[in-house]
């Protein structure tokens, strides 16, 4: 029988070294064994079999009322929260009762002079991202899916319009966030497989886990535009995936959230306790339409 190595079957099924080296160790891949130090494991091993994602109730009324085109609840809700605090932190114009009104109608209603055409089309961008989030929200995440979500988003939009901008792709053109530096164009690839990598390793997330995840997809900035909407965007994938209630940065909230990830990695309090102010708002919610949720 042929063998390959935990570094060979690491890359194989896109896991961590750790990872790959702890399914040897606790006897999940059959016929794997150790000579010294090295783990032999048969190359034709398969990834142990994980157990099927458990649907939270929230996640399980998301999709009920998202397909039903119910109005009036955490579906309702959640589109329009999500939708206009991301965007309002981003500098869109619009304001709540626009964002609601684009959602309800498919229309803008009262509108301004300075109403920008991108806010509309971003707007109901965004109410895309999060009905595909619904759809895929047990789907293991991919590079793949978080493009995605950044062509959902940015389609149509007068980026989209510029060849240099790649829309739906890693950014072409070095950026940087706050004064501070983010990936090089060329670096961003194999730092974003990193980071999915190790975070798909896990069995299950903590909240500290996403926010980790959250801060490392911010310092890298993969993107040209709209790395905060696209990170907010998979946090609540991730809270779905994990039975973990979800949170919404508001405008209230914003200052914070920046200090958060800037200080990540030095005082992660700061991050964690914005968050977790901001899902007791969410909590509420929940207790309002009596949609069971996970304490602590």
């Amino acid at each position: 029988m042929e063998y390959i190595s935990v570094n060979q079957y690491a890359e194989k099924y896109s896991l961590s070294e750790r990872t790959a080296r702890n399914y040897c160790a606790t006897g999940k891949i059959d016929g794997a064994f150790l000579t010294g130090k090295t783990w032999n494991i048969p190359a034709d091993a398969t990834l142990p079999q994980k157990r099927k994602a458990k649907v939270s109730p929230l996640l399980s009324r998301l999709t009920e009322e998202k397909q039903s085109k119910m109005k009036g609840g955490i579906y309702h809700r959640t589109q329009i929260d999500l939708t206009y605090n991301s965007n309002h932190i981003e500098g869109s114009r619009l304001t709540k009762e626009q964002t609601r009104y684009i959602f309800e109608t498919n229309t803008l209603g009262i509108t301004t002079e300075n109403t920008r055409i991108d806010d509309i089309i971003e707007t109901v961008n965004h109410f895309r991202c999060i009905d595909y989030i619904i759809d895929h929200a047990t789907d293991k995440i991919t590079e793949a899916h978080i493009k995605h979500l950044h062509l959902l988003l940015k389609t149509n939009t007068s980026d989209s319009q510029r060849d240099w901008f790649a829309v739906g792709e890693y950014k072409r053109l070095a950026n940087e966030v706050g004064g501070e530096e983010t990936a090089q164009p060329a670096e961003v690839h194999k730092r974003m497989k990193a980071i999915i990598t190790e975070y798909n390793s896990q069995q299950q997330a903590t909240l500290d886990d996403i926010l980790n995840f959250h801060v490392q997809l911010e310092r890298i900035h993969p993107f040209q535009d709209s790395n905060g909407r696209v990170g907010r965007l998979v946090m609540l994938w991730q809270c779905l995936q994990n039975g973990i209630v979800p949170f919404i940065i508001t405008e209230e909230l914003r200052l914070f959230y920046y200090r958060g990830i800037q200080h990540w990695g030095k005082v992660n309090g700061y991050l964690r306790d914005t968050c977790l102010t901001a899902q007791d708002n969410y909590k509420a919610l929940l207790d309002y339409f009596k949609i069971k949720y996970r304490q602590g």
